[in-house]
């Protein structure tokens, strides 16, 4: 074993860095974490930031009625308000965490910030649609970035057997922006105006990018010519891979919603990412010298399955924080600000649970046993969701909405940890882009496919009504003219026939999600507990500024 010590003298930063070059999750103990002023202020700017994306990405889908109403805008329109900014966060975030190793974290997250706040600017002074989706889109690309960033900043930060409680935080911040943000997007349209759902990002954001570039002390690249950094960069692998992203999520996205699943206008955009995404891996592999997406990240079964993981983990999610709402305003009747609201016994135990797994891995120094309970406990949470009907009380829908928060809330700090351990310490940047990128897909995955499960289920589900029967063609496809239909009709039993018929549709997205958590669950045994720790902790000495990392190679 060669050891390796080099002395760092910083008057600001009390953070050792240190990598292993060794196996995956051969990380050692010897980065030790000062918690001082630049390190609370770079933490809570990004958690601020971190917050305000999460709230973004849900808070207008409630207020797009209003927005259209103001607008003049078609349904197509509104759908594109929603999709842009999911297709722009996603596609480009694995680009994020490429480029942050070659020019460094704290520009790129600077860049990151300047689209989500020029975005929002667009956003909340557009007069029409066309500048409407415009803004979402370079909010999309902001937001994207900034989530991957964070996590990826964090690894620089923290070392692996620390991080769990700080991505725990994170998670936690996330979710609790996710469900709050319908409640949020409400509000304001209902009692303020919707373009203060893109102003309040404005001076939160704005003032981050006056914070992070004095309390940041992140990866700092390599010493080299810019020309050099620029002719470095994967632009053929970038153009791939974006296109081929784009061309599947704008297909799994309208399909079923602009265009029937079974037209060309569905399939062949995702052919051609099929086709294009083959031709990005071949290049990949033997033709890029410095590829945007190492094959070598896949290169374990913890990686794999746990990357699959993080699929089922965004799919599950966002189905619950997706179609939740729109049985509480359907089947109960509840108001836009009320049906957010009721996610709220969700986050009761999705926050503390990811905290506390996070504080958990790091006490303990393993991290298999939260990926298979977190995975069992999702199962087992979207199988309770399946117990609820049209005349479940208050009391049950809130008692069978805390497992799936205790399981969904588990994976956050669990499946990251995994992810990392299992990576090679200089592919640490792209893994945790990647991961980013695979909960984003997993998202747009489980809009499509809980769309997808519910018109064909409410489809036949209305065809047992007489009543409902003429209906079911136009209910089936368009949940939000199903709401207001509900809304208007007075209480009858046709109305009941209605209600259970929505109820029961959803019961086939819970059972489909719980299927698909089981599947994960099973892989998740194939998960490895890679070491956390390796050699003797560094001895930690606040008072000094002259610190010593050591590498182990």
């Amino acid at each position: 074993m060669k050891v390796v010590t080099a002395k760092k003298a910083s008057q600001h930063r009390s953070i050792l860095v240190t990598y292993s070059m060794g196996k995956p999750g051969d990380m050692p103990a010897h980065k030790a974490v000062h918690v001082n002023k630049s390190f609370i202020l770079s933490f809570t700017a990004l958690a601020l930031v971190a917050l305000l994306v999460a709230l973004d990405g849900t808070s207008i889908s409630v207020a797009l009625p209003i927005i259209s109403k103001r607008l003049g805008g078609t349904a197509i329109e509104a759908f594109w308000t929603g999709t842009s900014y999911l297709l722009c966060s996603t596609v480009l975030q694995p680009s994020f965490g490429s480029l942050s190793d070659l020019f460094g974290r704290k520009p790129l997250i600077m860049l990151a910030l300047l689209f989500f706040v020029v975005g929002a600017i667009v956003a909340a002074t557009s007069q029409n649609f066309t500048i409407m989706i415009a803004g979402r889109s370079l909010q999309g690309v902001g937001g994207g970035g900034v989530v991957t960033l964070i996590e990826i900043i964090i690894t620089d930060l923290v070392p692996l057997q620390l991080r769990g409680h700080y991505f725990g935080m994170i998670g936690t911040v996330l979710s609790i922006g996710s469900v709050t943000g319908p409640i949020v997007g409400g509000g304001f349209a209902e009692q303020v105006s919707w373009r203060w759902i893109f102003y309040i990002n404005v001076p939160i954001a704005g003032a981050s990018l006056f914070l992070i570039p004095f309390s940041l002390k992140a990866h700092s690249p390599t010493p080299s010519p810019l020309n050099a950094k620029i002719r470095s960069i994967d632009y053929i692998g970038v153009v791939l891979f974006v296109a081929s992203m784009t061309s599947c999520l704008i297909g799994i996205t309208w399909g079923g919603v602009i265009h029937p699943w079974r037209s060309a206008q569905t399939l062949c955009p995702i052919l051609l990412a099929i086709i294009g995404m083959i031709i990005f891996a071949y290049h990949e592999i033997f033709r890029a010298r410095d590829p945007i997406i190492p094959v070598s990240i896949f290169g374990t079964p913890t990686a794999i399955v746990n990357f699959i993981g993080v699929i089922v983990h965004g799919l599950i999610l966002w189905c619950v924080l997706y179609y939740l709402p729109f049985y509480f305003e359907a089947v109960k009747g509840y108001t836009p600000i009320l049906a957010g609201t009721a996610l709220l016994p969700l986050t009761f135990t999705l926050c503390p649970s990811a905290i506390t797994i996070g504080l958990l891995i790091t006490r303990w120094g393993c991290y298999r046993w939260a990926v298979v309970l977190g995975s069992l406990l999702a199962c087992l949470g979207s199988g309770l969701l399946c117990i609820i009907n049209a005349h479940t009380s208050v009391a049950g829908w809130v008692c069978l909405m805390l497992v799936p928060g205790l399981g969904l809330g588990s994976l956050f700090p669990a499946l990251i940890y995994a992810i990392q351990a299992s990576a090679e310490p200089r592919q640490l940047a792209i893994a945790v882009a990647m991961c980013s990128f695979f909960r984003s897909l997993g998202q747009a995955i489980g809009i499509a496919i809980g769309g997808v499960i519910f018109q064909n289920s409410m489809h036949s589900n209305l065809m047992k009504y007489p009543a409902h029967a003429s209906h079911a063609d136009d209910y089936s496809k368009n949940v939000i003219l199903l709401v207001e239909a509900l809304r208007k009709m007075p209480e009858s039993a046709t109305t009941d026939d209605l209600k259970t018929a929505y109820s029961d549709s959803l019961r086939i997205v819970w059972a489909v999600c719980c299927a698909l958590a089981g599947i994960s669950a099973l892989l998740s045994l194939l998960t490895k507990d890679y070491t956390l720790t390796a050699g003797e902790p560094a001895q930690e000495d606040v008072g000094e500024t002259n610190k010593t990392a050591t590498q182990v190679k």
